[in-house]
């Protein structure tokens, strides 16, 4: 049995909970324009121009593969800025934000749940997304299970298992957690016992090996990991579909120097696809092109999550 959801159950849910604070910046960061994105500093002194960039993708798969995807648009990005660009593997959600807080990346790929996060709290400025031809783009959050497993619908979990990924994950666990109290009055700990697996394709292989019952995922990275042969479809049955998501953000951090915040942008607008690993990789999805994007528009939906899920962004 295969179920689809629409916002209705997420929004109200969200009327129904005590008012939640306005989506704000930390502190270290001022929003004149009301973009809800950290402005660049007005202070040419407070701008950075390293002579290399670090680029980091979502802690999704591993990490090794994805270095070797991203080399051909990192090359690219090279020839624009005339920077050396150099691909950052980082392990978790939580790392690759901190790292950029910290100063120690400046151009990033975040996943769907953790980009607000980013940010709030790391100063990331948001412009890009995966898109296919059409301009088309996302993905459906799925609660998955194995054949013959015992679950055939998502009242069946109750009393059971439902591995997540991790707590900054909007598919891993934003999604899910609002949707199962929304639509089906079940809570975490109460109703079901919730696992973490760290990452999507932990949660897959969990659930095609059987060592999980049951786990909620980005249904892209089940693509890809199915494509590569990682996983097989028959191993896998879906018994919930979401609504379609925005996907992973790109951007920058707030404080690079303008001018080279441009050419990054333009080095995402400007690089061919066709032929390339990249393109191999993301066209399992469907994606063939980055299209510009805002923080404001296309994350409203994760933002309305965020807060039927009571989350409050605090920068420490």
């Amino acid at each position: 049995m295969k179920l689809t959801t629409t916002l209705t159950a997420l929004i109200a849910l969200t009327v129904a909970l005590p008012a939640q604070a306005e989506f704000k910046l930390g502190d270290r960061y001022t929003d004149a324009d009301g973009d809800l994105i950290a402005d660049i500093p007005a202070d040419a002194s407070e701008w950075i121009d390293p002579d290399t960039l670090i680029f980091a993708y979502t802690p999704v798969e591993d990490p090794a593969v994805y270095a070797e995807v991203w080399q051909g648009f990192l090359d690219h990005m090279s020839e624009l800025t005339g920077k050396r660009v150099q691909f950052f593997p980082v392990q978790s959600n939580a790392a690759q934000i901190e790292a950029m807080r910290a100063g120690r990346l400046h151009i990033a790929g975040f996943n769907t749940g953790s980009n607000p996060l980013a940010v709030a709290c790391a100063g990331f400025r948001p412009f890009a997304m995966m898109a296919a031809a059409d301009g088309s783009f996302g993905y459906e959050m799925e609660i998955i299970t194995y054949p013959d497993s015992g679950v055939a619908t998502v009242e069946d979990l109750k009393g059971k298992q439902l591995a997540f990924t991790s707590e900054t994950s909007n598919s891993g666990f934003k999604a899910p957690s609002a949707i199962l109290k929304a639509e089906f009055g079940m809570v975490a700990g109460e109703d079901f016992e919730a696992v973490f697996s760290g990452a999507h394709d932990n949660s897959i292989l969990g659930v095609a090996n059987k060592d999980y019952l049951a786990a909620s995922i980005a249904n892209s990275v089940k693509g890809r990991m199915i494509d590569r042969g990682v996983v097989t479809e028959d191993q896998l049955v879906t018994v919930y579909t979401s609504q379609t998501f925005p996907t992973t953000g790109y951007g920058t951090v707030y404080n690079l120097a303008p001018e080279l915040q441009d050419k990054i942008r333009d080095a995402f607008f400007s690089y061919e696809w066709e032929g390339t690993a990249l393109a191999e990789e993301f066209g399992r999805n469907g994606e063939d092109q980055f299209i510009e994007i805002t923080f404001k528009d296309e994350w409203s939906v994760i933002r309305t999550i965020d807060e039927a899920n009571n989350v409050v962004y605090e920068c420490n």
